[in-house]
């Protein structure tokens, strides 16, 4: 699906092809990667594929892997393998007309390298960086295709029907939330477990423990950071809840919830480069509030921090496969003359089965613009999601991925990494 507003560009280009990742990893990330590496590696246009250690910052540095050094069937593990295998980062670009000098480093390395295919693999912040290259290439004359790979845990990128590492992530969540549930109602007393979920902006992690409640073992109130967090109104549903299941009371809460000036609980007062606030600790906020407040019960506080995001070995099987053909299409398109675009998802629905199409979206539209969750899919209480999150999430977190393993453990990708010299 073409969208208006983007370059298109049709006569063949020969050259080279970087990919590089940046963000926050995910389980699937990585087999993003090796449907980029293997259409690039077998496409008649592209004359040499290069990892970017560090993402933009290995291309900055020229610090480039040649991945044609790598066995083909190490680039198949990928798949399986968690995190960023290249290197991640958070860099911010200034603007070229406020300081081009990035810029101009870039255009020399894919000069010296000849680059003409640059991908990159990320979220919001990676897609803005995604726009400014290619901005830049296009007004210097020099002539680079650049395509966005989506990724993001979150799940708030504009444009698409859902993000590469979300259903994994989700799946993840709901499951541990189902383990957690058994564990803590072993006891003559009840426990109230307040349990920490990523998500800065959009609560769609957080949403997606619900599919544990839909199976009879998860939380009992679910806070999202689209809806301003009410402290006694919290209070107020916990003891409710505690009271009528023997002091029992599961909570998801998003790390990004705020306060209805804007404020967020878990706000640690330092911010990162992009400018936002670095956040982590509602659970333990939220647990010294509730023993204060309600002391008869014991009350624990989990964070499960980078754990829902490299959960690969409790991956959903289709987020995989997707992730691999998000990468696959991004050189497809960009062989066939495309520039100025992210691949994303389309949803198809016939006879209540999902099937999921590959568009294209311009990255002047997707750069910077996050995708939250419709207010009409949270209750009216603002503490709980409904039967539509349920109807959207299920069907991502299906399948197994096909997991190699050694001695009982997985087998992860093991890269050369070796230096790419410049021709």
């Amino acid at each position: 699906m073409l969208l208006a507003g983007a370059l298109v560009i049709m006569k063949k280009l020969i050259g080279a092809a970087v990919f590089g990742q940046s963000g926050g990893p995910t389980s699937v990330i990585n087999s993003s990667a090796a449907g980029v590496f293997t259409a690039a590696l077998d496409s008649d246009c592209i004359t040499k594929v290069y990892g970017a250690a560090h993402g933009i910052k290995g291309i900055l540095d020229e610090q480039l892997y040649d991945i044609g050094q790598e066995d083909r069937k190490e680039l198949l593990y990928l798949k399986n393998t968690p995190s960023s295998a290249l290197g991640s980062v958070r860099y911010k670009l200034a603007d070229a007309d406020k300081d081009d000098t990035d810029y101009k480093r870039l255009l020399e390395v894919f000069k010296k390298f000849d680059i003409r295919y640059f991908f990159y693999n990320g979220g919001n912040d990676s897609m803005d960086t995604c726009n400014k290259i290619s901005k830049f290439m296009q007004n210097s004359g020099y002539e680079c295709r650049v395509m966005g790979v989506p990724k993001t845990i979150d799940n708030d990128l504009w444009g698409t029907d859902h993000c590469p590492g979300f259903g994994s992530a989700a799946k993840y969540i709901a499951t541990s939330l189902m383990e957690v549930y058994c564990d803590a109602r072993v006891y003559d007393k009840g426990c109230i477990i307040v349990i920490e979920i990523m998500g800065r902006n959009a609560g769609w992690l957080t949403g997606a423990s619900v599919l544990a409640s839909v199976k009879g073992a998860g939380p009992d109130l679910i806070y999202l950071p689209e809806l301003p967090f009410d402290r006694e109104k919290f209070i107020e549903d916990v003891r409710r809840i505690s009271n009528a299941n023997n002091g029992n009371c599961m909570i998801a809460v998003s790390e990004g919830v705020k306060y209805p000036d804007g404020k967020y609980v878990a706000d640690s007062g330092v911010k990162d480069k992009f400018g936002h606030a670095q956040l982590g600790g509602v659970a333990g906020a939220l647990g010294a509030i509730l023993r204060e407040a309600i002391p008869e019960y014991r009350v624990r506080t989990i964070e499960l921090s980078l754990l829902q995001r490299c959960g690969a070995h409790c991956g959903s099987g289709r987020d995989v496969e997707e992730a691999f053909e998000a990468g696959k299409t991004a050189v497809e398109m960009a062989t066939s003359g495309k520039t100025d675009f992210c691949v994303g998802f389309e949803r198809v629905m016939k006879d209540g089965e999902y099937t999921c199409g590959m568009k294209l979206i311009p990255l002047s539209e997707i750069a910077n613009t996050e995708k939250k969750v419709p207010r009409e899919w949270i209750n009216e209480e603002g503490n709980f999601v409904n039967e539509k999150f349920v109807e959207y999430a299920l069907p991502l977190i299906q399948g197994e991925p096909n997991y190699a393993r050694e001695d009982g453990l997985p087998r992860f990708a093991r890269l050369k990494k070796v230096i790419a010299k410049a021709d």
